[in-house]
């Protein structure tokens, strides 16, 4: 009992607040930044599906199933950005950051099946010689609206991706990119069905499903580096910086390698004089991992030490 607790009364225990890491942090804001996207994106689907029962025309229900598969990567996306934000466990040592990549990798399978059936559509449509309805300015209309609320998606999302520093959220920006193309594409055939040239609907399309592929495989160039463990930093730079420090004579083991948020890990060995006290080597040892923080910037350093 203390001097000012009464006499008779059970001591107040207060727990304190637990403080949201920076890492959670970043998830909650991936998390709310998909979601207002996901709205965005269910709006776009609704009036694309409308467009394309009206109209009937291939390149709109192109349109409607990529908006579609944009709606479906959101709440995937949502799901596994939770899961790349629980922190190391035991089967886990590095944590789960990687399932975010896989989760660009998934939308990069979306585009593929997004392509081929662009293209099978497009070539059923030209063998068959399927000629659509013709639009009203209306339908023009809607289609636009959408297309404007895609532009506006991208920009937010490779906003808020470059601030986060989210792979994912910056893959999800390039395949609603593609759905602009396609979105464009779709009103371009609609407009000049308009105007007398229905086969433009078919030709068009083959020409976006190019476009599609080919941010597939910028995200690839992305993606793929971090999870095959693609060096992060050239290793002449570490042992640049390792090597400075007095009473190391060597540096010659680098590792390194990214997460999809930025963080660098790295591995470094280093030799010294087999003479040294265990207490010296470790100073030694400290002052590598310092360096290498400081002047490379990374999250998490590991220094082997060994006799020259």
């Amino acid at each position: 009992m203390t001097d000012h607790q009464p006499a008779g009364e059970h001591p107040i225990v207060t727990t304190p607040t637990p403080v949201p890491s920076a890492t959670q942090h970043r998830t909650a804001s991936v998390q709310r930044t998909l979601a207002v996207i996901l709205v965005l994106n269910v709006i776009v689907v609704g009036v694309k599906v409308v467009v394309a029962a009206r109209t009937g025309a291939l390149s709109v229900v192109g349109a409607t199933v990529e908006s579609a598969l944009d709606a479906m990567n959101n709440v995937i996306a949502i799901l596994l950005v939770a899961l790349a934000a629980r922190g190391p466990d035991e089967d886990h040592p590095y944590g789960h950051d990687k399932f975010e990549t896989l989760g660009a990798l998934v939308i990069v399978g979306f585009l593929s099946i997004s392509c081929f059936e662009l293209v099978r559509n497009a070539v059923t449509t030209l063998v068959h010689h399927e000629i659509p309805a013709t639009p009203t300015a209306f339908e023009l209309m809607l289609l636009g609206a959408t297309a404007l609320i895609n532009i506006l998606v991208v920009w937010y999302e490779q906003k808020r991706g470059r601030a986060l520093g989210s792979a994912l959220l910056l893959a999800d920006a390039a395949h609603t990119g593609g759905d602009i193309f396609v979105t464009a594409v779709a009103f371009l055939s609609l407009w000049l069905a308009r105007l007398g040239y229905p086969n433009a609907d078919a030709w068009l399309t083959l020409i976006v499903a190019a476009v599609i592929a080919y941010s597939g495989y910028q995200i690839l160039k992305v993606t793929v580096p971090i999870l095959v463990d693609q060096r992060g930093v050239d290793a002449e730079e570490i042992r640049r910086v390792v090597a400075a420090i007095p009473g190391i004579a060597g540096v010659p083991t680098v590792r390194s390698r990214t997460t999809a948020s930025g963080m660098l890990f790295a591995e470094v060995t280093i030799r010294c004089d087999g003479a040294l006290p265990v207490a010296a080597a470790h100073e030694l040892a400290d002052a590598a991992e310092a360096a290498i923080r400081t002047s490379i910037g990374a999250a998490d350093v590991t220094v082997h030490v060994e006799p020259a």
